[in-house]
């Protein structure tokens, strides 16, 4: 069995990496002499020399690697896996089908005139570093070793390169600063992509004042640690089409200079810009590219940065708290006070009446003439003053409304999320749902502390705030110090899961759908892997437009299910079916849903069917997965695929119960529990649920 696995893998990396080549007609010694030839490298390919000395070692690490390991002088150059070359001449070396003679030519390798064109190895399982001989490469141009494991900084001999014009090292695990030096390929590059590493620092400026990287069309750095301000001679590119800054810690105003490019994508979501944005020529920009900033960046698609002299003085309260950076989070919620004064006499009468309803369910009472705080198991210390003295920031800004970390004058922290006006139902009925999901207690969910009703109708959501990651970011976030997500822990994770549901669907009086799935909506604690579900039951709350939307971001983000094509409201099965496609996320270790830099859609369901017939079964599942697995039937990971891919099942009646798939999950178990810790984890395991 063992044989036929690797003879499959064998098959499948073939079809995944071979490249046309054409080998011409050139007489070759036997196989037997290929050794000997070796001892005469003076002849030999300076690139191949390159290849089999440092550049090898490197990039594989302490484990060979199955890829590289093609790389030897006794497989023909046309087998070398990940490898394009081309002659001195710009004649590229083209191979035939497998089928021809030429396939098996053995010395080409010793053909001096040769040389490396492309080095393209994504997803190929490198755990090294990256070699500075890559500069020694005197005709490659392209580089493409992106979602590996590759640690270390980037080389500054990368800059000295005489032809690179593209390279991709996306989703690794780098460090340090970009190199001054890759500004040195400023007049050939094309594009440069190095999104979701862990580069820091502030970036370098070409040492040529008047460098604009004429042909440079996409500059990708997103999802880093970079700090510093805005990298103002990226406006000098005149090329550009697509610049990703975004998650990074960058600071300080956007030049106006960056609106003259004819940029088709940008995004410069989650740093700490302030001023006043551009005016871009491409004015289709929306919102996400830019949200996630100081609540001092303004402008379009942002909210207006003037102030007009005639406004009220609660609308001017209104802007320039939205434009303070550090300022009081929920003060805007005090803007409804003064213009609801004069009412005074009658809201109060309608206080009273909503208090006596309240503590009827359970839930205690604040009024005033700032609004009315209810609150739930859990938030009783909570007051008033607490929620709208507390300060802090912007986290996420969602379809409903924004989330913020704000700080209580006693040093606690909460989580808010105030729903965007106009996204909430009428006050009776959205009071309603408020009340049953303040009463909802379970391990596996994120539990509503207190609700906060304004004068004016603004709501707000308090809960507890954890300083914990989402599994999006486990998943798909390359940064130094990550937890391995082995199987036995993405297990554990995926029960946590699949148990907050049940409780959802199986547990209450009144059953509630989460409605919004996702791997961002799942908090995960690195030392324990204990999961929290949140945004469970808030398209109750909304006005069906806003439903509407969040259903829409299910389908972009690959969860939605067929069925929600002809209706719009969510029920358990949808939830099962957004949750089994959440399972084959933690399976597989890809986004689902729409690609956001190429656009393409990653249908995970597609994926596995297509494994199931090629009989490659087990290469879809993410490297880590397999990890220290001795049988994937025994430790359940195989039963895992099977029930992910009947939780999507196009038909809902055919999908399990999230019940049933709790209770698969755990006969499921992984044989080798001791693996939710690494061996520099010295917690016992004992206590902690599973």
């Amino acid at each position: 069995m063992a044989i036929l696995k690797l003879f499959s893998l064998c098959i499948s990396l073939f079809l995944l990496i071979r490249a046309p080549v054409r080998c011409d007609s050139i007489h070759f010694p036997s196989s037997s002499s290929s050794s000997s030839s070796s001892s005469s490298s003076s002849s030999f390919s300076s690139d191949v020399q390159l290849l089999l000395g440092k550049i090898r070692a490197s990039l594989e690490g302490d484990t060979q690697n199955l890829l590289l390991s093609s790389w030897n002088y006794s497989v023909p150059l046309c087998q070398w896996r990940g490898l394009k070359w081309v002659f001195t001449t710009g004649t590229p070396l083209v191979c035939t089908a497998a089928s021809s003679p030429q396939w098996s030519n053995l010395t080409l390798f010793k053909d001096p005139s040769l040389h490396v064109l492309s080095l393209q190895l994504p997803s190929a399982n490198l755990t090294g570093s990256l070699p500075k001989e890559l500069g020694e490469f005197t005709m490659l141009q392209s580089l493409y070793l992106s979602i590996n494991s590759l640690t270390g900084t980037i080389p500054l001999e990368l800059g000295y390169s005489s032809s690179l014009s593209d390279i991709d090292l996306s989703s690794n695990l780098l460090t340090g600063v970009l190199p001054p030096s890759i500004w040195n390929l400023c007049d050939k590059l094309v594009s440069v992509r190095l999104h979701g590493n862990s580069l820091s620092g502030s970036l370098p400026e070409p040492a040529l004042p008047n460098s604009t990287c004429r042909n440079l069309e996409a500059l990708d750095l997103g999802n880093n640690q970079i700090s510093g301000t805005f990298p103002e001679f990226v406006s000098r590119f005149p090329g550009l089409k697509e610049l990703d800054l975004g998650k990074n810690l960058l600071s300080g105003q956007i030049p106006q200079s960056l609106g003259q490019l004819e940029l088709e994508k940008l995004n410069l979501s989650n740093n700490n810009f302030s001023g006043i944005l551009p005016v871009f020529s491409n004015s289709k920009f929306g919102v996400e590219a830019f949200e996630g900033n100081s609540p001092g960046l303004c402008g379009e698609p942002l909210k207006s940065c003037a102030v007009p002299s005639h406004l009220s003085s609660g609308a001017i309260a209104g802007l320039v708290i939205g434009l303070m950076t550090g300022t009081v989070v929920l003060a805007s919620l005090l803007i409804g006070y003064m213009q609801n004064k004069k009412k005074k006499s009658s809201s109060e009468s309608e206080d009273e009446n909503d208090e006596g309803e309240d503590e009827e369910n359970g839930g205690s009472v604040g009024a005033g003439g700032e609004g009315k705080l209810i609150l739930f198991e859990g938030g009783e210390n909570l007051t008033l003053d607490d929620v709208l003295n507390a300060t802090g920031q912007v986290m996420e800004k969602t379809s409903y409304g924004t989330i913020y970390k704000a700080k209580l004058a006693d040093g606690g922290t909460i989580a808010l999320r105030l729903l965007r006006e106009g996204s909430c139902k009428d006050r009776n009925s959205c009071l309603s749902v408020i009340k049953q999901l303040g009463k909802i207690r379970h391990e596996n969910l994120i539990p509503l502390r207190a609700f906060y009703q304004g004068k004016r109708g603004e709501k707000l959501l308090i809960y507890d705030y954890l300083s914990i990651r989402t599994l999006h970011d486990f998943l798909h976030e390359s940064r130094a110090g990550k937890p391995v997500l082995n199987w036995a822990r993405r297990h554990k994770i995926a029960l946590g899961i699949a148990r907050g549901l049940a409780h959802l669907h199986t547990g209450l009086e009144v059953p509630i759908t989460h409605g919004n799935i996702r791997s961002k909506n799942v908090l995960v604690d690195d030392h324990s892997f204990a999961v929290r579900l949140t945004e469970f039951g808030l398209d109750k709350l909304m006005i069906p437009s806003v439903a509407d939307e969040i259903v829409s971001l299910a389908k972009s983000d690959g969860y939605k299910a067929p069925e929600l094509q002809r209706m719009k409201k969510c029920n358990s099965r949808t939830d099962v079916y957004a949750f089994g496609i959440l399972l084959l996320e933690i399976l597989i270790g890809k986004k689902p849903g729409k690609s956001g830099r190429n656009g393409e859609f990653v249908d995970l369901p597609s994926i596995v069917k297509v494994a199931v017939l090629e009989e490659t079964t087990m290469d879809v599942f993410d490297v880590e997965v397999l990890k220290g697995i001795r049988s994937p039937m025994e430790d359940g990971i195989v039963q895992a695929l099977k029930l992910a891919m009947g939780c999507c099942a196009p038909v809902a009646s055919v999908r399990p119960s999230i019940d049933e798939v709790v209770k698969q999950l755990e006969e499921n178990r992984p044989r080798n529990r001791s693996a939710l810790y690494s061996p520099t984890e010295t917690r016992s395991e004992n206590g902690t649920p599973f």
